[in-house]
């Protein structure tokens, strides 16, 4: 999500493609996107206050598609401080789009930024109408159909496409990708309809054989080559960025995680379980990991963090950090271990956060008021820049694998 000046502002992510030869990543012949990324100056929101507002906001949308209300959705990912955003063509001739991708909302709408839409041979104007809202803005306009070009070689036509008429809290982007699950449309509309996601349509046109998302991060830090960050892979998983192979869970039957790419795990840090197999969800557009009120409690007890009220998060001493233990994610029979440097937040950018350049801020955080019974942690970006993660959107799963950036010290 992008911020007003007066709040957090975003690390933008670029989508570029790579070379134009065809290659093959376990199913997919399609062309990996090459990530860039960007880091922004910051305002005077802290960090964990945002996340949990997105977090409010979607559990807000499934709330009201339950009662068959019109929901406020897609939720915007701009609230992050780590954003991804895809080079985007709509139309015919294609007019490129820089969109956000959200994992957390399942529409695509375009008009935020100064690239406007323009109808063109291939645009069908519905008599349906959208509004968006979120954490530091909002969005209204109308629906089209119109044909969706994703890097080169990808191509729909007549995706369902919202074009804002009127926007805000939107800076340097033009829309949202919308990623997640398809019933996370639902009631998005004024005709109540669901809408077939990106994914949706490209496996139902044959774009791609395998209704999978690869998606490969790697931790930003002031050393990094910006301009290639990660990927994106529509059709499948790229085993070239991973060191194991990718291990898949079906989406959690527990409810609300179950609505968007939820799962079910346990958390243990060093031989102490701070909470059990409890569900929540993967999502992109949460920088942090926000845990259930009382497994934040045990990990603060643990770790003798001490809370940061500019940053909203847990800042411990250099000692502190030489005694952090591991933290271990146990999802289904496999167990994802971050080490001490990837319990922290990336000291080359405490500025950015409204930190103290020396300082060490932890990067779990609390849920807050959101936490409840079917819905116990968020694993943002934080979490996902140290692991591969995939979305099977045909057999309702989320993979992880870990990579050469699972072990990093880039913190």
């Amino acid at each position: 999500m992008v911020l007003s000046s007066a709040l957090l502002s975003l690390l933008l992510l670029a989508l570029s493609t790579v070379n134009a030869t065809p290659i093959t990543r376990d199913g997919s012949s399609s062309q990996p996107l090459v990530l860039a990324s960007k880091i922004n100056s910051v305002g005077a929101t802290n960090l964990a206050q945002i996340d949990r507002a997105r977090t409010s906001r979607l559990l807000a949308n499934v709330n009201a598609s339950a009662k068959g209300k019109r929901a406020a959705d897609p939720v915007s990912a701009t609230n992050a401080i780590v954003s991804y955003t895809a080079s985007v063509g709509v139309g015919s001739p294609a007019i490129r789009y820089k969109l956000l991708i959200d994992t957390g909302s399942s529409n695509t709408w375009i008009g935020a930024g100064k690239t406007k839409y323009k109808p063109s041979k291939s645009s069908t104007k519905t008599n349906e109408t959208m509004s968006v809202a979120y954490g530091t803005g909002s969005v209204q306009g109308d629906e089209y159909l119109d044909t969706v070009t994703i890097g080169k070689g990808l191509v729909i036509q007549q995706q369902s496409i919202g074009v804002a008429i009127n926007s805000s809290g939107l800076d340097k982007v033009d829309g949202i990708l919308g990623l997640g699950p398809t019933d996370l449309s639902a009631s998005s509309l004024s005709g109540g309809k669901t809408v077939p996601t990106v994914m949706d349509n490209l496996y139902k046109s044959g774009e791609i054989s395998d209704q999978v998302l690869g998606v490969f991060f790697q931790p930003t830090s002031e050393s990094n080559n910006m301009s290639k960050s990660g990927e994106l892979l529509f059709g499948g998983v790229d085993s070239s960025k991973t060191s194991t192979p990718v291990a898949y869970v079906s989406v959690t039957k527990t409810s609300p995680a179950s609505e968007f790419w939820g799962i079910d795990q346990s958390i243990t840090y060093g031989t102490s379980k701070i909470l059990s197999s409890k569900a929540g969800i993967v999502d992109t557009g949460t920088t942090l990991v926000l845990l259930a009120t009382d497994a934040y409690k045990s990990y603060v007890k643990a770790t003798g963090g001490v809370f940061d009220e500019t940053t909203g998060l847990l800042e411990i001493t250099k000692g502190q950090y030489s005694a952090l233990k591991p933290l271990r994610f146990e999802i289904g029979s496999n167990t994802y271990v971050f080490s001490a440097n990837a319990q922290i937040w990336p000291r080359a950018f405490n500025s950015q956060i409204g930190g103290k350049t020396e300082s060490i801020y932890l990067i779990v955080a609390d849920l807050g008021d959101n936490t409840q019974v079917g819905f116990q942690y968020v694993l943002g970006m934080a979490f996902l820049q140290r692991f591969y993660s995939a979305y099977d959107t045909g057999k309702k799963q989320v993979g992880l694998a870990t990579t050469a950036f699972t072990n990093a010290i880039s913190n």
